[in-house]
């Protein structure tokens, strides 16, 4: 007879996850997530298989959190103007509890970049993927722009959101605020 958990799955992974985003994948020690998620190994690896297993289910949990500024880009219609106000959505939350995390995608995009782990590279990127995707989907209502002058821009605005999830980590509101103001100048 199987043994019923004596905690909330979401609630452990959400502890885990922010552990996750804190320390990255290989600095996060097994030891470390019992003492942050209040559970011991056995339930670890009995809820998630191993650490690993673990990261990914932190990873969709992740994709759950930000869904909701993802929805309000996709179903905006202002074109530009929306994925603009997505970078602010996007840093806005960490300037109420803790800049120094940034973006869990694009911190697990580098951490992982070197290390051959299928499963991780395809979670990112597909996020990315999907970013990219709303993104044309926003720069394609200036019926002004080209298929290249969109495409371009895409990538500008994508590579734009990784450093503005790495700088978030370390600069201050106002360098951040300034930053995504600058970036939109240049679309």
């Amino acid at each position: 007879m199987a043994r019923k958990k004596k905690y909330d799955e979401a609630e452990v992974v959400e502890k885990a996850m922010n552990l996750f985003w804190r320390n990255g994948y290989v600095n996060t020690s097994m030891q470390m997530l019992e003492k942050e998620m209040g559970i011991n190994k056995f339930s670890i690896y009995a809820s998630f298989e191993n650490k690993h297993g673990l990261f990914l289910k932190c990873l969709e949990r992740y994709k759950t959190k930000v869904r909701g500024i993802l929805e309000k880009l996709k179903n905006a219609n202002n074109g530009v103007a929306d994925i603009k106000q997505f970078f602010y959505d996007s840093v806005s939350s960490d300037f109420k509890v803790d800049h120094s995390k940034g973006c869990f995608i694009t911190n697990t995009y580098n951490e992982f970049s070197q290390i051959e782990d299928q499963l991780i590279k395809e979670q990112v990127n597909s996020f990315m993927t999907d970013l990219k995707g709303l993104i044309i989907e926003k720069l394609k209502m200036d019926k002004t722009k080209d298929e290249e002058t969109i495409l371009r821009e895409a990538n500008y605005l994508l590579l734009a959101k990784h450093g503005l999830a790495a700088a978030s980590r370390v600069n201050t509101k106002k360098e951040i605020e300034d930053y995504i103001e600058m970036t939109f100048k240049n679309i």
